[in-house]
């Protein structure tokens, strides 16, 4: 397969890069930086640089011809402001999936979070500080938009408070699970069978569990 992740460099998405290279899939990394092709190289993974805040559709399209599926991995990261959160989080998530179907490309993947259910219909939850509703609310936003999409076959996968322990290799996954973590490693796990599996149409939350990750996929809640 050829995939496309964008934001290739995140931390997610750099060990989802390592495990589908790993496999013998073919895989490219959109990036902002320039100085993160040669990490990406290192992983096996052939970077393109590309900012989703500024770039064309058309020249995304471009990046994304003859994929077989796209990543969303993206996001502006802890320390942006809120308009950060937007232009990243959502716009250019929604650029992506514009850029998909031009391409042709129907399978896409979007990394979001749980907790997005809290804004909807614009409610503010209690106790959580401005830049993570902000944050919140674009990933809710993402997800309404390609959901929406006959043209693409989309999965949303929701992981739990990331951390960066040694991957299990169990997981919970379900259309809705309780609050918890789950080990980065294992989130790229997720993600690189939900790809292998095909499929889509489906919001799934993650977490640590104990139902090994293929099993988890091969069983999810839709």
């Amino acid at each position: 397969m050829r995939i496309v992740i964008a934001g290739a460099h995140g931390q997610i998405a750099q060990q989802l890069g390592t495990r589908l290279a790993a496999r013998g899939d073919e895989v490219v990394g959109l990036v902002r930086n320039p100085d993160h092709v040669g990490v990406l190289a290192e992983l096996g993974v052939q970077a393109v640089v590309r900012d989703l805040e500024s770039a064309a559709v058309d020249a995304v399209a471009g990046d994304l011809a003859g994929a077989d599926a796209v990543v969303f991995a993206a996001g502006a990261g802890p320390g942006s402001g809120t308009d950060r959160k937007d232009t990243v989080d959502r716009a250019a998530a929604v650029l992506l999936a514009d850029a998909a179907e031009r391409a042709g490309v129907r399978r896409y993947v979007l990394v979001s979070s749980m907790g997005v259910d809290a804004v909807r219909d614009g409610a503010t939850p209690a106790g959580v500080d401005e830049g993570f509703v902000a944050y919140l609310r674009a990933k809710l936003a993402a997800e309404e938009d390609v959901l929406a999409r006959p043209g693409l076959d989309v999965s949303v996968l929701r992981p739990g408070a990331l951390t960066d322990d040694a991957p299990t290799g169990r997981v919970e996954l379900a259309r809705s699970v309780a609050r918890g973590s789950v080990p980065r490693a294992d989130v790229a796990d997720v993600l690189a069978a939900l790809l292998q599996r095909g499929g889509g149409g489906e919001v799934l939350e993650l977490v640590a569990g104990s139902q090994p990750v293929a099993e988890a996929v091969a069983t999810r809640a839709s």
